[in-house]
């Protein structure tokens, strides 16, 4: 694995709508520090069947979320056996992975833990986060306050930490970050790329997904707020772990 002071990154993306692919592939860019032109795209829609070679090259991989797929249905999506496979892969190989969301959720199925589907109150909107004890020693994690402000939208959750993970924290429901024990693979449920503008941008696209009607999508807009705590980790894991 190179560690040339311009690191090359992959993003694992699983975006079918068009803005919303630009969008993230952006948002990864501008909170890493990096230029769009150092992250490459494998998106799962396009390129279902894939395996650990598509790290060759790379100093990193980053996974995003999914507003248009389930890691609860692999039959209706080819690309989630493969996508949690590379998961395992990067455990074994000891490669640098920074998984928000979706990607969470497939790192969570990857060491065996358990995902649950929720059909209605999942959380949704700028939400306050809560650390564990471990999350001051973490190298991404020991900055942030307790607790902090994230973005998070997801019906599916990990009820508690997986095994062979560190948990770093946590809301009532789930599990919301974790870092693999002795290994570079760090993991959040809620979603560090993601900022105010882009939640209202995003939510306003998917809000027949999301939420019950216009009156709903506005009550959600209207409590969002900044999180720069949690758009500060991505920098971090470039700065700390791809480069440091």
């Amino acid at each position: 694995m190179s560690t040339a002071k311009a690191p090359r990154l992959l993003l694992l993306q699983i975006r079918q709508e068009q803005r919303v692919r630009r969008e993230e592939h952006e948002s990864f860019a501008r909170y890493s520090g990096l230029s769009p032109a150092q992250i490459d795209i494998h998106n799962v829609f396009d390129q279902p069947d894939f395996n650990a070679d598509i790290l060759r090259g790379y100093d990193a991989l980053l996974v995003g979320g999914a507003s248009e797929a389930s890691v609860s249905e692999p039959d209706r999506y080819p690309f989630v056996p493969s996508s949690i496979a590379l998961m395992r892969a990067c455990i074994d190989l000891g490669f640098p992975v920074f998984a928000s969301c979706f990607g969470f959720q497939l790192a969570v199925l990857a060491l065996g833990g358990t995902i649950i589907k929720d059909k209605r109150d999942f959380e949704m909107g700028s939400i306050p986060i809560s650390l564990t004890s471990a999350a001051a020693e973490d190298r991404l994690m020991q900055d942030v306050p307790d607790p902090f402000m994230a973005i998070a939208v997801h019906r599916e959750r990990a009820p508690e930490c997986p095994p062979g993970a560190i948990e770093l924290a946590y809301t009532q429901p789930c599990c919301h970050a974790f870092r693999v024990c002795d290994k570079p693979f760090w993991a959040f449920q809620f979603h560090p790329e993601v900022d105010r503008d882009c939640l209202i941008e995003r939510l306003t696209i998917f809000k027949s997904e999301y939420t019950e009607g216009d009156d709903h999508l506005d009550e959600v807009l209207q409590s969002a707020v900044e999180t720069p705590f949690s758009n500060d980790l991505l920098q971090s894991f470039v700065d700390r772990v791809v480069i440091g």
